[in-house]
């Protein structure tokens, strides 16, 4: 004879195990892609572009490349880098177009972009 408990404790796991992975498919789709604030005149072949402070990517002119700078200190040409693969201060194989890496999507994600 089988136990009562049992199959109602297996049903509720899989009910929760469900709920759980349809939440994980809402929120890829719903939430930002993941993004870097990158010097875009570091890039290098093997490590791609060096990871800056976000602060060189949130003022309304991030490129200071075009201004002279004074004493040893270099100018950054910051910008947001999407959905990149990020390794000691390094992010590659991403991209600067925010909308195509919406288009990438997560689990579950139609990739349907408005453009």
């Amino acid at each position: 004879m089988e136990q009562p408990g049992r199959r109602k404790l297996r049903s509720s796991t899989v009910i929760l195990g469900s709920m759980g992975a349809l939440a994980a498919a809402l929120t890829s789709c719903g939430s930002e892609p993941d993004k870097r604030c990158v010097d875009r005149n570091s890039y290098d072949l093997v490590k791609g572009y060096r990871v800056v402070d976000s602060s060189n990517c949130n003022s309304s002119s991030s490129s200071t490349a075009g201004k002279k700078s004074r004493g040893k200190k270099k100018s950054v040409d910051g910008d947001w880098y999407y959905d990149s693969d990020v390794s000691s201060g390094w992010a590659d194989y991403g991209t600067f177009d925010k909308s195509q890496a919406a288009d990438r999507g997560g689990f579950g994600c139609s990739g349907s972009g408005g453009g």
